[in-house]
């Protein structure tokens, strides 16, 4: 089985990791960031941004690695990391289905009334397209 944790460095995708370890210790568990690009971006932009990405993946992933809470360090289960651009609940569901993702562990922020509307949930929508599972942790 493999477990995709959406991270975002928030509280709530911490959590979302916690989560992944404790329950799915001895199964493969990928940490996955998305670099937000907005929809109003123009190609150039967009493209521009992947490709700085793709040339600064390894620092990127560092970065990120940087930022996980101290549990993890002290935990005895693999994980590995990944990195993609662009919008956020598209890209955890496309790389979902591209890596034969098993389950998907997600943070929600618990927003409500007019800034969920406003807003949006990233967490919302994955569930709504994914084909897998999902686990939303608050």
């Amino acid at each position: 089985m493999t477990v995709l944790v959406a991270y975002d460095g928030s509280e709530p995708a911490q959590k979302a990791v916690r989560r992944a370890f404790d329950e799915y210790p001895d199964e493969e568990i990928v940490l996955f960031r998305v670099v937000e690009v907005a929809d109003s971006y123009t190609e150039a932009t967009i493209k521009a941004v992947h490709d700085l990405l793709r040339e600064r993946r390894e620092t990127t992933i560092e970065k990120l690695e940087e930022e996980l809470p101290e549990f993890v360090d002290d935990a005895d289960v693999d994980y590995r990391t990944e990195v993609a651009t662009g919008n956020p609940a598209r890209e955890i569901v496309s790389y979902a289905e591209a890596n034969d993702i098993d389950h998907i562990i997600i943070g929600n922020h618990g927003r409500s009334g007019a800034s969920r509307a406003l807003l949006g949930s990233v967490a919302e929508q994955v569930v709504r397209r994914a084909p897998m599972s999902v686990t939303v942790v608050r």
